[in-house]
């Protein structure tokens, strides 16, 4: 059966085939096109011995193995500063007591090498998953929250600041600062979520004086060469949350004051997660966040020194190519676990737009849970499968009843992970082209 893709209008694809230089970093991605990240949930786990945890597998290092093919930047999927605040079983981990040495090191060194093969730029996403305010999401509890401690807060700057020293040595050119999704550093800017009363609450120049010396930090520790960039929410769409007026105000003092080489715009929470096209407006450019980067960009000015991606919705190479009259590059998630070659399709001219899954796999939630299904394919060396295919949709509506049914009789909360295991059988990763 021929895979379905959306459809494109006919437009030149030489401005996504052009490079793009960093003017803080001075280093140069070889086109437009950004693999953004996504969880993976492929690295280690133990029940039992935490600093067991959080090791690349050799299924993580063969997944980016084939995204090597065609991006100009690999975003990979979350590191965390914290054996026991995961997002979920299976995330990466760099603690601030991590050597530079030993196995773990050099499992993050061979994921590096993987990556960049083909001369794409590979950072990797660094984010602290924090609280809701609602107490499920999903199947997901959330624990009480409490207001971090001075102590706290400077286990967080050394956290990230350690991850970026160890990133750089392990060889991965640069770390992407997760700002966005209702994570930790993006519940420091949002005043709904922060009440705080001292040098870290109240005006937008407290709530984002986190952010501003989480990045000061890092670039104390790191070469000139290492690219510090940061995925930001240009809005989390709460009528008390943060709003794109301080997006915008935020992203002048990140060019202005810390050099930040790129913004990658993104938006919402787990409470509103945003990822869908609201309005015909939006259908029709594709991005679901485009609107918003038209408020924030002329802010930091015509010759601006940082870079703006922006990640969300984008479905044709057309949009994609429109896109960069306001933006400097895209940004794609779930297309790209779908189609790890995607990025060597589009700049080849093999393909004008993405496969179109099928509903109700064509949605935030469902679609993640695919493209964590996907990449673990992918992983294990077995092409993805095709979500533009009626009898996949079926299977995998049977599987999600299935563990829905599962989850209704457990008794008692469990972390959350691995994503499952596809049941049919697939070919050979690179076999279908």
């Amino acid at each position: 059966m021929p895979v379905s893709r959306y459809k494109s209008e006919d437009v030149g694809r030489e401005p996504l085939h052009q490079p793009l230089a960093f003017a803080f970093s001075k280093r140069i991605a070889q086109n437009r096109l950004l693999k953004a990240a996504m969880e993976e949930r492929l690295a280690i786990w133990d029940d039992e011995i935490l600093v067991n945890r959080g090791l690349p597998t050799k299924e993580l290092i063969e997944l980016y193995r084939w995204y090597k093919n065609g991006w100009g930047i690999i975003v990979t999927g979350n590191i965390i500063t914290d054996y026991c605040h995961v997002a979920g079983s299976g995330d990466q981990i760099i603690t601030p007591e991590s050597p530079c040495f030993g196995e773990r090191f050099e499992s993050f060194k061979a994921l590096a090498t993987a990556a960049k093969a083909q001369g794409s730029l590979i950072i990797h996403w660094a984010g602290q998953p924090s609280w809701s305010s609602t107490p499920q999401f999903g199947n997901w509890t959330f624990g009480a929250p409490r207001a971090a401690t001075e102590q706290d807060i400077s286990r967080i700057i050394t956290g990230f600041a350690h991850a970026a020293q160890y990133l750089e040595k392990a060889g991965f050119d640069g770390i992407n600062l997760h700002a966005a999704h209702g994570y930790l550093v993006a519940q420091f800017l949002s005043p709904r979520t922060n009440k705080r009363t001292d040098a870290y609450g109240g005006t937008l120049t407290n709530r984002m004086r986190l952010i501003v010396e989480v990045v000061q930090e890092i670039r104390s520790r790191v070469s000139p060469s290492f690219i510090v960039s940061v995925k930001l929410n240009s809005t989390d769409f709460q009528e008390d949350g943060f709003k794109p007026h301080e997006a915008r105000e935020l992203v002048g003092v990140l060019q202005d004051d810390v050099g930040l080489d790129f913004v990658e715009l993104s938006g919402g929470t787990y409470e509103h997660v945003g990822l869908e096209w609201t309005k015909e407006s939006t259908r029709q450019r594709e991005a679901f966040f485009l609107e918003f980067a038209e408020m924030i960009v002329p802010v930091l000015g015509a010759e601006r020194k940082t870079k703006v991606f922006i990640t969300g919705g984008l479905r044709s190479v057309g949009a994609m190519v429109k896109a960069l009259d306001v933006v400097d590059g895209v940004g794609l998630a779930r297309p790209a676990a779908q189609e790890p070659r995607l990025a060597a399709n589009i700049i080849e001219g093999k393909v004008d737009g993405v496969i179109r899954p099928l509903a109700p796999f064509d949605t935030a939630g469902l679609g993640m849970l695919a493209a964590g299904m996907q990449m673990r394919q992918t992983a294990h060396g077995v092409e993805p499968f095709d979500m533009s295919d009626s009898e996949v949709v079926k299977t995998l509506l049977e599987m999600v009843n299935e563990m829905r049914k599962a989850d209704e009789n457990k008794v008692e909360d469990v972390e959350v992970v691995e994503f499952p295991d596809w049941i049919r059988n697939s070919k050979s990763y690179g076999v279908a082209e």
